[in-house]
């Protein structure tokens, strides 16, 4: 079995492999006994595909590899950032075992910083939430990305 830092370790490398005009997420999915089954970066500005979220990418390849259905039973799900709602409900609706992430989204975050949807005792399934693993190396990857995608800072004279 891989520790949740091993598989984070993996998602980091997922997500290094984003186009550059993508937001460098990783996830990847393990089964249970900690084999890789599939891994993804988001993709959303290459393939000009609101869903093309990493979770999302990597959870439809995992099912193909498996090959018997959606269900994605006794699976962990290791993604660099936490999901949003609609990464957050396609996890639980695939019956992910498991859920490791690194940084937290306090703007979009569904697993506990803006909403909590893979708790809600609403739903049919839980899975197991263990956060901020490896949090310092997911942050600084957005934080590289996002700043040099910032314009510079103007000048005075440039008014």
């Amino acid at each position: 079995m891989r520790s949740d830092e091993a598989m984070m370790r993996a998602a980091l490398a997922a997500a290094r492999t984003a186009d550059p005009r993508d937001v460098p997420v990783g996830a990847v999915v393990f089964d249970a006994r900690g084999r890789e089954l599939a891994r993804a970066a988001n993709a959303r500005e290459a393939l000009g595909d609101p869903t093309a979220h990493a979770e999302v990418l990597a959870l439809r390849a995992a099912a193909q590899v498996l090959g018997d259905g959606w269900r994605l039973e006794g699976a962990t799900l290791a993604v660099t950032l936490e999901p949003c709602t609609m990464c957050a409900g396609a996890l639980v609706l695939s019956r992910v075992s498991r859920l490791v992430f690194g940084a937290w989204e306090p703007k979009t975050g569904a697993v506990g910083s803006l909403w909590d949807v893979v708790r809600d005792r609403r739903l049919n399934h839980r899975p197991q939430v263990r956060a901020g693993i490896l949090e310092p190396e997911c942050a600084a990857l957005l934080a590289d990305f996002f700043d040099s995608h910032r314009p510079p800072p103007r000048s005075p004279g440039d008014f």
